[in-house]
């Protein structure tokens, strides 16, 4: 498959190559801000589809929205008439088309253009409608709040809400790109107006609220439910506006004679995740839970794990070292504790239930032994 972007330099653009170039059976071919338009004769006789990215939406003069938006297109539209193809057109238009704007009146212009071609070659058109598209590579402080707030809440630069309550409408450029990415392989006939599967809504203030969360996670550790939907799209995004220094930051690790203790990542509702370390012959623990329950991973040495049923003294052991994985879990209502029985330091992966909590911490000393 041969494919012509225009405007690939934008952001959608940059999105959509990197996806294209993940598939060796796709030849892209690109018109940009350097070609001129006679280029165009020449691309459109090499492709099977144009996927139309290039237009204009903040420009110094008003005339520019019509002499891009609405010219290229018209351009591109015989250029392809000329040659007498029936190329597919994917078209990046706007969900402004339907206010009263001048932005929005030249992509409804555009829109006009690509139909008439549709219907005078019998060439499928696909325009995508598109609302506020956010993610990686969006240019800040240009016409994206999303990229915006994400560039000044991670840089610690103040932001700026008009109306706390405005609602953005957007779709997340991941999803963007792989409904493309369909269109590309459908067949169909005529004008088609798809829509972007997943699209969200959100205020400023929850917007900024979650970002600031997302900030804030680094010193308290715990981590917003990042792994589905709107949160999982606006947190990938916000990691993107990190600068190179910025892609560490350190863990307060807890020492004493015995090793070290270090938590990792904590979740609202899942517990936490944390390590230790033990010296040699050292033991950790010596305690028991009435609710809490813990998963240990022993990553590398030896370890004895021993357990005491706290009514009727049951007693059980078992070792472990870091050469084969296996979880060992405690029990609620068994004192446990755990021995470095090598020669090497301890290291040991744990996942408890619950977010420690120093004021009912569930843990009540307890020998083992």
């Amino acid at each position: 498959m041969k494919v012509l972007i225009t405007g690939h330099e934008g952001f959608i653009g940059k999105n959509l190559l990197l996806r294209l170039a993940e598939q060796p059976a796709i030849q892209v071919f690109l018109y940009g801000r350097d070609n001129v338009t006679s280029d165009l004769d020449n691309l459109v006789k090499e492709v099977d589809i144009v996927i139309h990215l290039a237009g204009e939406n903040r420009p110094k003069k008003l005339q520019d929205f019509d002499k891009v938006n609405l010219g290229l297109t018209r351009e591109l539209c015989e250029a392809l008439t000329a040659c007498k193809s029936r190329t597919k057109i994917i078209f990046a238009s706007s969900s402004q088309v339907l206010q009263d704007n001048p932005y929005g009146a030249s992509k409804l212009k555009a829109e006009e253009v690509l139909q008439k071609y549709s219907s005078d070659t019998a060439s499928p058109v696909a325009i995508f409608r598109l609302p506020n598209v956010f993610g990686k590579w969006c240019k800040p402080n240009y016409n994206s709040v999303v990229a915006t707030f994400c560039n000044n809440i991670s840089q610690n630069i103040p932001i700026q809400i008009n109306d706390a309550s405005a609602e953005l409408t957007l779709n997340y450029i991941d999803d963007v790109v792989d409904n493309f990415m369909v269109v590309m392989d459908d067949e169909f006939e005529g004008v088609v107006f798809p829509q972007v599967d997943q699209q969200y809504q959100i205020t400023l203030a929850a917007l900024a609220e979650q970002l600031e969360a997302f900030k804030s996670s680094r010193e308290s550790l715990v981590t917003e439910q990042v792994g589905t939907g709107l949160t999982r799209a606006l947190y990938a995004t916000y990691i993107s506006y990190l600068r190179a220094e910025q892609f560490s930051y350190e863990l307060h690790s807890h020492d004493d004679d015995r090793g070290s203790f270090v938590e990792v990542l904590k979740t609202k509702d899942s517990g936490q995740f944390s390590y230790f370390t033990a010296k040699p012959g050292t033991t950790r623990g010596g305690h028991y839970h009435h609710s809490k329950t813990e998963k240990f991973l022993v990553i590398s040495g030896q370890a004895k794990f021993g357990f005491r049923h706290m009514l009727n003294d049951e007693k059980y052991e078992l070792v472990v070292s870091g050469e084969k994985p296996r979880i060992v879990e405690t029990i609620p209502g068994w004192a446990h504790d755990i021995k470095n029985i090598g020669d090497s330091e301890l290291v040991v992966m744990l996942w408890a239930n619950e977010i420690f909590d120093k004021a009912a911490p569930d843990t009540i000393a307890s020998t083992v032994i």
